[in-house]
């Protein structure tokens, strides 16, 4: 504004109520506008123009730093007005970037530890930032250069991995339950983990009351570690093994008809129930009332079979996303993915069963013989082997001091195989199981090490992160182990051939622990299992108090929630139609009516 003197200025400001340029077209160069201003800005700095556009340190007008937070820049947001209008055929332009990046550098801090910053951390050089260093032992400024704020966590800016960091755009894993809750099933109890957690019951060991089949011995090779690219194959064998529930097993009808016990179970069932606080997927057990006994009994192809795979993952396998169910979809896992929780599950059911074949030696002239042959093996209709299993039927005391009658529970436990002491040369009896790996870098993993080669190594964090992952699942097994009074647990690592394919699998290594000392590394008591077994059989004698007909309850764990609801259902649930075998509804009950 050249044309305007010092006195018409001071003229003009003497007319204004208010300091500053007077809103009229003459005050305007070509039609722009004044620029805005802060109150709070101060004369010194009304343009400042050195602040705006600190790259990484402003948004919106805001500085976000640790010595700038929440100041006000003066003039922010309005660059726009004189932003230059880039043309149709420049959108396309892109500049090519020819500076040399190094897959990995390391420097050396304080102590001579070397720090790597290469490939798979943001803000580094392999993601067109500016790789920064940091000296192990600082802070979280630590390695601020040119400007830049760097952390511990390898990103600019706050830009790395920030637990918490956008949890509202994940994929909802709004699970489905294991049985589909019919609209005539009365709910009669509603427990919280919190309430299960407190429970505690201290029995003893139990007894021995009878066994049945036959233990091949276990072949002592697969405890030495595999000589590099001489993995041995998971191989599949077809030999007779059964998994029969507790109300059919022919041994348990006869102990109950000669008053043997109260409550009657199998230890896959009662695993279940014992160690449910550790639950996430849902399940369910059907609980039989037959006059004053009790039997803990599961549907046929109940999730309770199958063998879960990181169902305690802080980031769990997710299901397909072309499911039809909310619950499933946005999931970003591709429909025919080998990696959703049921294929996932079907695999590890799978894998189990082959390696407790294949760790065996097979010799008919050298196995260990029990009183009794196999319960469920016939001869004349099987055309299979028979698999080497024993079955140990065992008694436990439940009973309290106010018990005017003692409360006794009889389980069928499994034995998988036997072996000799090396010092006393006395048989030794093993439960044997496998965990399994299909790809360390696929979502859902945890975080597992690569077993190829950390396995040898690195045994002791291989094992952890596994507990971590699977606490149910080794739970469940450590506990079946404890009731089947066991020596020693073997713990085979088989992996896939190729993780893009579930067929063929490679066994890596075993490992053998000591039942009680595995449940002390993982903080598994069973005075809390028999706690929560106690309790239920108590709600159910209560519910059917005083009524000597037969009853039928369903204990559902829900899908989403940690609590577990037990359902007073008819006596023929299950029975005339097969709607609770394979569909699944909402675990509160509330749409069982759109299932019909």
């Amino acid at each position: 504004m050249a044309g305007i003197s010092l006195a018409d200025t001071i003229n003009q400001l003497s007319v204004n109520d208010e300091w500053g340029p007077e809103i009229t077209p003459s005050t305007t160069l070509d039609g722009v506008p004044y620029a805005p201003y802060s109150k709070g800005d101060k004369l010194g700095r009304m343009a400042d123009w050195t602040q705006e556009g600190k790259e990484g340190r402003d948004r919106g007008g805001r500085q976000y730093g640790r010595n700038y937070r929440d100041q006000q820049i003066y003039g922010a947001g309005t660059s726009s007005l004189f932003a230059v209008q880039v043309a149709e055929d420049e959108s396309s332009f892109s500049v090519v970037d020819n500076t040399r990046t190094t897959t990995k550098t390391r420097v050396f801090g304080r102590g001579g530890i070397a720090v790597f910053r290469g490939r798979g951390q943001r803000g580094g050089a392999q993601r067109g930032g500016r790789g920064t260093f940091q000296r192990a032992g600082q802070g979280r400024n630590a390695g601020q250069q040119q400007g830049q704020y760097y952390d511990s966590r390898g990103g600019r800016g706050g830009r790395g991995r920030r637990f918490g960091w956008r949890d509202y755009d994940k994929p909802q894993r709004n699970r489905d339950a294991s049985v589909n809750i019919r609209p005539d099933w009365a709910m009669k109890e509603e427990i919280d983990f919190n309430r299960l957690h407190k429970l505690n019951l201290e029995t003893s060991e139990g007894d021995d009351l009878d066994s049945y089949g036959f233990l091949h011995y276990y072949d002592r090779t697969y405890d030495k570690a595999p000589v590099k690219n001489t993995e041995r194959k998971l191989l599949s064998l077809d030999r007779a093994a059964y998994n029969v529930t507790t109300s059919a097993d022919p041994v348990i009808q006869e102990l109950a008809e000669k008053d043997e016990a109260t409550i009657f179970a199998t230890s896959d069932i009662l695993s279940m129930l014992m160690c449910a606080p550790r639950s996430v997927y849902s399940w369910d057990i059907v609980i039989l009332k037959q006059g004053n006994k009790i039997f803990l009994d599961k549907r046929p192809d109940s999730s309770i079979d199958l063998v879960t795979v990181n169902e305690n993952a802080a980031d769990a396998p997710l299901e397909a996303d072309s499911a039809n169910t909310p619950s499933q979809q946005q999931t970003g896992v591709k429909a025919d993915s080998i990696n959703t929780p049921s294929n996932l599950a079907n695999e590890a059911t799978m894998i189990n069963h082959n390696f407790a074949l294949q760790v065996v030696i097979e010799d008919q002239n050298n196995k260990i013989e029990f009183p009794h042959p196999n319960p469920f093996y016939s001869a004349s209709e099987e055309t299979e082997p028979l698999a080497s299993k024993a079955y140990k039927y065992r008694r436990f005391d439940l009973s309290l001091e106010r018990d005017e009658e003692p409360l006794h529970l009889i389980v069928r436990t499994e034995l998988d195989a036997a072996t000799k002491n090396n010092i006393s040369g006395e048989n030794q009896f093993l439960v044997i199981k496998a965990l399994n790996e299909f790809d360390h870098k696929a979502q859902g993993a945890g975080g597992a090490l690569d077993w190829r080669t950390k396995l040898n190594s690195q045994r002791g964090a291989v094992v952890a992160t596994e507990m971590k992952n699977n606490s149910c699942k080794l739970a469940r097994w450590t506990t079946q182990a404890i009731l089947g009074k066991a020596d020693q647990m073997k713990l085979g690592f088989v992996s896939r051939a190729n993780p893009k394919s579930a067929a063929n699998h490679v066994i890596l290594g075993v490992v053998g622990y000591k039942p009680r000392e595995f449940a002390a590394q993982m903080n598994l008591g069973l005075s809390n299992g028999w706690g929560i077994v106690r309790t239920i059989v108590d709600l159910v004698r209560g519910l059917s108090d005083g009524d000597d007909a037969d009853k039928k309850f369903v204990l559902v764990k829900d899908p989403n929630k940690p609590l577990i609801r037990l359902y007073d259902v008819p006596l023929n649930t299950f029975e005339d139609d097969e709607d609770g075998l394979s569909d699944a509804g909402l675990a509160d009950g509330k749409d069982g009516a759109d299932d019909e």
